[in-house]
């Protein structure tokens, strides 16, 4: 996973705001917080969730997929682009 080691600072940089929000919601649940706050605070962990495998997987599909330089025989970059969209839509 080369593309992952160009993109390595912003990925982690992004893992580690996501287990600040982890660690959040640790909190909340020690102070008992009120149902509603804690909820809001797993909400925010699941949507930075899934930007991250979005991220990732458009990334992926982008270098491995559809690289015409590298994979001659890639598929079409519209039909690539039409997937990431629907991944993306179902990420969030």
């Amino acid at each position: 996973m080369t593309h992952t080691i160009r993109e390595k600072q912003k990925l982690l940089a992004r893992v580690r705001r996501i287990r600040g929000q982890v660690e959040a919601i640790e909190r909340a649940l020690d102070v008992e917080s009120g149902c509603e706050q804690v909820m809001h605070l797993i909400a925010g962990v699941r949507g930075a969730l899934a930007g991250l495998m979005a991220e990732v997987v458009e990334d992926h599909v982008r270098e491995h997929l559809v690289d015409a330089e590298k994979h001659p025989g890639a598929l079409n970059s519209e039909a690539a682009e039409q997937l990431l969209e629907v991944v993306r839509t179902y990420l969030k």
